[in-house]
């Protein structure tokens, strides 16, 4: 499934493979949110639960969509954050890796605490 996450900054393409998580987003979208920011780090609430897979991680490539089990949001690291060692990008806890960003990187620098996000299924 492919997400646009519309902000005032311009769009960010997401593409998810978790089937779980998809089934839940594909009855709550449009959904309307609000940026937060952890380092090179945004992430923002879903009103979506899920468990934690057996295989969480909380070091991840730039650019992994993941979902913060603990906070109901979908987090994407794009370098590092204050947890970090060196240059990985590493989250507060374990999350389940759910998609990957399709769009350049640096679109994610642009947005700020606070933003509204409005996250849509992207159909082509």
């Amino acid at each position: 499934m492919k997400l646009v996450l519309i902000t005032q900054h311009g769009d960010i393409h997401l593409l998810l493979h978790h089937d779980t998580l998809i089934s839940k987003l594909k009855k709550k979208l449009p959904i309307k949110s609000v940026i937060n920011t952890w380092g090179d780090e945004v992430y923002f609430e879903l009103p979506v639960k899920i468990h934690l897979d057996a295989g969480a991680q909380d070091v991840v490539e730039p650019g992994t969509v993941c979902f913060w089990v603990e906070g109901n949001s979908l987090a994407i690291p794009f370098g590092p954050t204050p947890a970090s060692v060196g240059n990985e990008c590493r989250l507060v806890t374990r999350v389940n890796k759910v998609g990957k960003t399709i769009t350049m990187l640096s679109d994610l620098a642009k947005l700020e605490d606070g933003d509204i996000v409005e996250i849509r299924e992207l159909l082509e």
